[in-house]
């Protein structure tokens, strides 16, 4: 049992250099106390006992002069933060409260929380009434899975024949291929196997008929084939996409997971596809294109309506919403953000009726018809119709007969929508690659058209078309300009999870599988981030200072990298985990190297360089002389990382810190060195306060060699911050237990549980998660070996399991860190089969059966717990936070991986850690789950107490985190950097800490990216920066925290012109969000303005 305290007055456990002076006062303290003469007569003091105790008085004079001393060695190694973003304590040393507690001496600067009144209305406001919201219709429907005959999870579809006399059905069928870049093959092999003979045959066969057109959407593929095209081929392309034939659709440079994948790398790849497109081609998508992503997120229409798009398409939905989504013609319907008051969020979706994208379920209701007229599956070749009856080539003979059938398919599907327009895709994975399948569908479809198109007592127009073409059709049937609502629509809002393709087969296992990556990836996202802020920091500063020739300028090509392989891996079947094992190697290999983790660090390695450098007269750039060194290492793409030893040695070692959050942080910083005696000073020369701990190379082994350093630290928003550890004499560790002492508390008990799976038929798999029935507690024969450190800076206990370790540690400083205990689960479970890890919280909150988990980080989702849908059902993604609450109490759960998480009772959330699974789910990868790797999976627990006690829980279909839960996860994601400076021959150049922000960001707003933006030369960047912000909307029902730092909000208010320290602003121009749409540009002393959920971006010219 763990309990956690509401005022974190804390005992703390841990190493401490401060043992020896608290040991000697105690001691002192402990002679005079005992002293005999004490206990004389106040009044009668015989001349041999004053000569008594005047000894006893030089005693304690030689005592405390003793104590004074030690005290005086202590404050050369520990002494708290000075200037330049830090805090001093002027002198104050950690010491021990009469309970025993640490006390963190905290006096510099006061810091407040300031957030406007209006600031805390959006959360409080009215939200608009929306026809379909999710929860309420997951309330309605039974999901009783009724046979519906030849349309299985449907019903029977009727018509009148005289339905379109006046109004002919308008049917437009979008040939197109969906390639994933990566799943059974990978992204190269598939390309060479497949993608690239698609393309070949595209320049071809579009061209021979003005009438044919087709959609693609990956354009990881397409940049591929582009660069290997010769001028013919891409002149010839680009001919077929300006002619309106090809039409580019969503244009990210995957087609996104949306369950695991965080925004900041959604709107990353799809940056990086449209800026390809704009570059490349000069073409902006228009609509979303989404056929295979296993659910879908709210998040993402509102990112599409951000960069300008003005419609989408969605196709794996559960098949019960389907059914009700058909019967109640609202398959096309407006998507509405759930926090939007009136309709600026609002995007036209189309939802895909039936089973699968595939063409036996695009046609119609009745898939044994519609495969007969998927012309590659003709007589003879490799695919067939496994309804036995397969496609019968158009002939003169047969072409009234025939189009009549698919007519009939035709005419049936549009009673399920509210206009006379209909869309028909007509593709399916890996389609058209080779030349005979152009001619056997377009000939054979052309045929059909033509025969219908002349026949106007079928009352039909077909066409080939794109996927635009249709959209347009719907708003002109409906007198509606492009993105608007069409009158009678349905609005919506809510997202579309958990998926599930038929009977209880939901797909919510693969929201955890391969934890490894999962975190691998929020890695890197952080590390993209940092590196673009810096580079773009770093140019701007070496243009201004005429020393862009010296700057390494071409490290843009290792960031086009990063952010392409970033992008590739946020495809539906990378970041989720469902990919076969090779694949997954490619993928790993891909983050790793040096065009993606390796090379990020190389740029923030180089932009620190010079930005730290005192002089820049002497800044130089050597490739083979770095400056810095990294602050970890992997050695392998599936390995855990290792950080960098500090060898010190008589001289100073330099350290430089980078913050890469736009916030002031207090924090712990942990670094290795070689040597227990050391210590930490600022740039000024005072020492920092630090705790020295243990190295474990195991359970109950300590290495003689290396030690770990964890000192206390101030940084600024994006600060490069300059420190040295030397060497010095003083050095103790103890250990003792870990008490957390408060009258108030909310018990939180961790218990860990594991799920099998059925036992026959169908299993859990990579997409499945198919349990056995509830969880069962894990167990081990053995006894765990716990550890418990204590400390001035934080407390630990850590306890080893056979196949996990859990490290629980909290910090006693103040601010953010502070506030919430940190959480590390090492999992290593490759000796289990069929087994799933699971993590429970188990606490006394009154939550009932609703719980809140987050959409890729950018917004809170309500979630219900519902007792008529199996326990797999109830799992949802937790890319970033989950919690649930009472009239009291919230209780969140960060995470820096995305994980599946429900909550199964009253009090509960549960977290899916690791699947090992030894067999095939039946999806199509033909592999079971069974390369798990040694997995780190990091967390904090936050306890947040309302701010009036029995206010009953808003049971409005939105929620919204607190300022310090919004910080909380921010940390938790983003790291600070520790780089050493290396030894250099000839001394270390002076460096200074650099402050890049003259201000400070109102602390409701996030610094998405500051992005260089392409150039015509791929290896460097053009004069200009994007700027993407997020202003965050808050719950101020929560108490209020002291974060550490001075935090204010201007009810969205920003100066971009004075925010750059050594800086003007030469250009503000208001881009949409993929930069391929601007506004007039404002005036530079402009402010701009945010609404609460906002997303904004901005091009910039710094210099």
């Amino acid at each position: 049992m763990r309990r956690m305290k509401l005022k974190k007055q804390v005992t703390v456990c841990g190493g401490a250099i401060f043992c020896v002076a608290v040991f000697s006062l105690y001691l002192m303290l402990d002679r005079v106390q005992h002293d005999p003469a004490r206990r004389q007569s106040a009044g009668n003091f015989p001349r041999s006992q004053i000569s008594v105790l005047q000894n006893r008085i030089e005693q304690l004079e030689q005592l405390l002069e003793e104590n004074h001393q030690i005290i005086s060695h202590i404050k050369d190694s520990v002494l708290e933060l000075t200037d330049t973003g830090a805090i001093s304590p002027s002198g104050h040393l950690p010491f021990r409260s009469a309970n025993g507690s640490w006390v963190l001496p905290f006096d510099g600067r006061p810091t407040f929380l300031s957030v406007q009144p209006l600031d805390c209305q959006f959360a409080l406001g009215r939200r608009s009434q929306t026809d379909l919201q999710m929860l309420d219709v997951y309330s309605l429907l039974s999901f009783d899975n009724v046979d519906g005959g030849v349309w299985k999870q449907g019903f029977e579809i009727t018509y009148e024949p005289n339905e379109w006399d006046d109004e002919p059905l308008q049917v437009f069928v979008v040939p197109h291929s969906h390639n994933d870049p990566g799943w059974i093959k990978t992204f190269d092999k598939y390309y060479n196997d497949q993608t690239q003979h698609i393309f070949n045959n595209m320049v071809v066969k579009l061209a021979e008929d003005p009438r044919r057109k087709f959609i693609w959407s990956e354009i990881s593929f397409f940049a591929k084939w582009w660069e290997s095209a010769d001028v013919h081929k891409q002149e010839a392309m680009r001919k077929l996409i300006l002619s309106g034939q090809l039409e580019m659709v969503t244009g990210g440079w995957v087609m996104t997971d949306e369950a695991s994948a965080h925004y900041f790398a959604m709107i990353d790849q799809l940056i990086e596809g449209h800026q390809w497109l704009e570059k490349n081609l000069g073409v902006t998508p228009r609509s979303g294109w989404a056929v295979d992503p296993f659910g879908y997120s709210a998040t993402m229409p509102y990112l599409l309506k951000r960069a300008n798009m003005s419609s989408m398409l969605i196709q794996r939905v559960h098949y019960s919403i389907k059914k009700h989504f058909a019967a109640t013609r609202s398959l096309e319907f407006m998507w509405r953000q759930t926090w939007d008051i009136e309709s600026g969020t609002d995007m036209f979706c189309h939802m895909m009726p039936f089973y699968s994208y595939d063409v036996p379920h695009t046609c119609g209701p009745d898939p044994k018809i519609c495969c007969q007229f998927d012309f590659k599956r003709l007589p003879g070749s490799r695919v067939n119709c496994p309804w036995k009856v397969p496609p019968r080539a158009i002939t003169d003979a047969n072409v009234a007969e025939r189009a009549g059938v698919l007519l009939d398919q035709y005419r049936k599907k549009s009673k399920l929508f509210r206009s006379k327009v209909l869309l028909v895709p007509l593709g399916d994975d890996f389609r058209f690659d080779k030349p005979l399948e152009w001619d056997q569908q377009y000939f054979n479809y052309q045929k059909l058209f033509d025969y219908m198109n002349s026949h106007p007592e079928m009352h039909v127009k077909a066409q080939f078309a794109t996927l635009t073409d249709y959209f347009n059709a719907v708003y002109k049937a409906n007198g509606v300009a492009p993105g608007t609502r069409p009158p009678d629509y349905p609005v919506l809002s809510g997202d579309f999870f958990a998926y599930a393709d038929r009977e209880d087969h939901y797909w919510s296992g693969y929201y955890t599988s391969r934890p490894f990556y999962k975190n691998l990836d929020r890695v890197l996202e952080s590390h993209l981030r940092g590196a673009e802020i810096l580079y773009s920091l770093a140019v701007a500063h070496a243009r201004r200072a005429g020393l862009e020739g010296r700057y390494p300028v071409s490290d843009y090509s290792l960031l086009t990298d990063a952010r392409r392989n970033i992008g590739l891996f946020q495809h539906h079947d990378a970041i989720t985990g469902t990919a076969k094992e090779a694949v997954v190697i490619d993928y790993g290999n891909r983050s790793l190297n040096e065009s993606s983790l390796v090379g990020l660090k190389r740029v923030i390695i180089n932009a620190a360089h010079f930005l730290v450098i005192k002089n820049k007269d002497i800044y130089r750039f050597y490739q083979t002389e770095p400056f810095l060194e990294t602050d970890d290492r992997r050695a392998t793409q599936d390995s855990l990382p290792q950080r960098t030893l500090i060898e010190l040695e008589s001289s100073p070692r330099y350290l430089v810190l980078f913050n890469p959050v736009e916030q002031e942080r207090l924090c712990v910083v942990t670094v290795l060195v070689n040597s227990a005696r050391v210590r930490v000073l600022t740039e000024d020369g005072q020492t920092l306060p630090v705790q020295l701990s243990a190295q474990w190379v195991s359970a109950i082994e300590m290495s003689g060699e290396v030690y770990q350093v964890c000192l206390f630290v101030s940084i600024r928003s994006w600060i490069l911050k300059k420190v040295s550890l030397k060497t010095y004499t003083l050095s103790c560790l103890f250990v003792q237990s870990l008490t957390l002492d408060d009258p108030q508390e909310v018990r939180v008990q961790i218990q860990f549980l594991t799920y099998g799976t059925r036992p026959s038929k169908d299993k859990s798999g990579a997409y499945l998660f198919l349990p056995d029935g509830n969880a069962k507690p894990y167990s081990q024969r053995e006894a765990p070996v716990v550890r418990v450190v204590e400390g001035p800076l934080f407390a630990e206990v850590v306890a080893h399991y056979q196949h996990f370790q859990q490290t629980v540690r909290i910090h006693n400083v103040p601010g953010v860190d502070g506030l919430s205990l940190d959480i590390t689960t090492m999992l290593d479970i490759r000796d289990q089969n069929n087994k799933e890890l699971a993590m429970r919280l188990v606490t006394d909150i009154q939550s009932g059966d609703t719980f809140y988990t987050d959409l890729n980080g950018f917004q809170i989702q309500p979630r219900r717990y519902f007792q008529k849908l199996p326990l797999q059902a109830n799992f949802y993604p937790m890319p970033a936070m989950a919690y649930i609450q009472d009239s009291q109490y919230r209780l969140t759960l960060y995470t820096a991986q995305a994980l599946g998480v429900s909550s199964l009772a009253s009090g509960q959330l549960e977290v899916i850690l690791d699947r090992r699974l030894m067999q095939d789910d039946n999806r199509g990868l033909g592999q079971g789950l069974k390369d798990n790797k040694r997995t780190a999976n990091r967390f904090r627990l936050l306890l947040e107490r309302r701010s009036s006690s029995g206010k009953p829980v808003d049971s409005r279909p939105v929620s919204f985190p607190s300022l310090l839960s919004h910080m909380t996860s921010t940390i938790l994601n983003h790291e600070v950097l520790a780089l050493p400076v290396l030894p250099w021959k000839h001394g270390v150049p002076s460096v200074r800490t650099f402050a890049p922000l003259a201000g400070t960001l109102p602390c409701d707003f996030h610094l998405l990216n500051l992005r260089s933006i392409q150039s015509l030369d791929a290896h460097s960047p053009s004069p200009y920066t994007a700027l993407l912000l997020h202003r965050l909307a808050l719950d101020c029902g929560l108490e209020d925290q002291n974060p550490g730092f001075n935090c204010t909000t201007t009810q969205g208010q920003l100066s971009i012109s004075g925010l750059f320290r050594g800086l003007d602003l030469q250009l503000l121009q208001p881009m949409s969000l993929s930069l391929m749409h601007s506004q007039p540009p404002l005036s530079n002393d402009s402010s701009i303005n945010l609404e609460p959920m906002e997303i904004s971006a901005y091009k910039l010219k710094l210099c």
